[in-house]
């Protein structure tokens, strides 16, 4: 997980696979790059086995982007959708028993902090509402309750779309789904708020029709969780199979979602707040001078 991850040895560029070569040379590893550049550089993620028309690989694909050091993260997920998607990706990816992924993140980033001290090594869940808010609840609860440093972020498409359509805790009450032909009986699970009373210090909603929204939450998540605390990322990544939406109107879905319940919320810590501030130069978390006070 550095740089030299991805160099090619002296003398056999011409036997590297193409792909690879393109990688190396124009790939985002020790390069600022922004999803407002994409296009001029290749992506960790670009070929999946994803649905024609897939939110939640669209997000996956922006978030890989916004990772701030993408050569030194490790992604964490579980049996899914976006497993299909983040393994496939230039950036090494640990798959969780159904369930896990929480507790298998806190074990990867102690060791990491353990064995890198001086370099930041970052850890980020990456899975769906059932492997999070459904199966995996009590070790992602307990991550936070502890206050592991790394970030979580919950794929919700509201259904177990890989499994055939059984509703989820985070499916909406009253949605009908294949495997639900009565509607769901009960609210959707109100996961930011359950974010915040466990201690994440940073929480945020968003959706995918907002590239620079995102980018900003998932790199400030990722920031914060390196010395902080846990963070949390929940992102309407709709199931246009299951849901039957049009492939070309998943982007007009979830604009009406996002105006319909799904609004941009953004939960941050004082102490979040000065450390992007002081360790990362956010000036609009700089604590603003009152016109003639005296410093100490």
């Amino acid at each position: 997980m550095s740089l030299d991850y991805v160099k090619v040895s002296p003398g056999f560029e011409k036997y590297i696979a193409k792909e690879y070569r393109d990688f190396v040379e124009h790939g985002p590893f020790g390069k600022k790059v922004s999803v407002s550049q994409v296009g001029t550089f290749k992506e960790a993620l670009e070929e999946h086995p994803m649905c024609a028309g897939c939110a939640m690989t669209l997000f996956i694909r922006l978030a890989i982007i916004a990772f701030p050091n993408p050569e030194d993260t490790i992604t964490v997920g579980t049996a899914g959708c976006g497993r299909l998607a983040i393994s496939q990706a230039m950036i090494p990816f640990v798959y969780g028993n159904y369930g896990d992924t929480n507790a298998v993140a806190s074990g990867l980033k102690r060791g990491l902090m353990t064995r890198f001290p001086d370099k930041y090594k970052d850890v980020v869940v990456m899975a769906g509402d059932g492997g999070l808010a459904d199966i995996g609840f009590s070790m992602m609860m307990h991550s936070w309750f502890r206050r592991e440093k790394f970030t979580t972020i919950m794929l919700d498409n509201e259904v177990y779309g890989n499994t055939g359509g059984q509703e989820s805790g985070m499916t909406t009450r009253g949605a009908v789904l294949k495997m639900a032909p009565l509607g769901k009986k009960f609210d959707k699970i109100d996961m930011p708020q359950l974010a915040k009373t466990a201690g994440c210090v940073y929480v945020a909603t968003v959706v995918p029709n907002n590239p620079r929204r995102v980018e900003s939450v998932i790199k400030k998540a990722v920031l914060i969780a390196r010395e902080v605390g846990p963070t949390y990322i929940q992102a309407y990544t709709s199931c246009n199979i299951e849901y039957a939406i049009p492939t070309d109107k998943v982007m007009e879905d979830a604009n009406n979602v996002e105006k319909d319940r799904y609004q941009f919320q953004e939960y941050i810590t004082d102490e979040a707040k000065q450390y992007l501030a002081d360790k990362w130069g956010y000036s609009e978390y700089k604590k603003k001078e009152i016109p003639g006070e005296v410093k100490a």
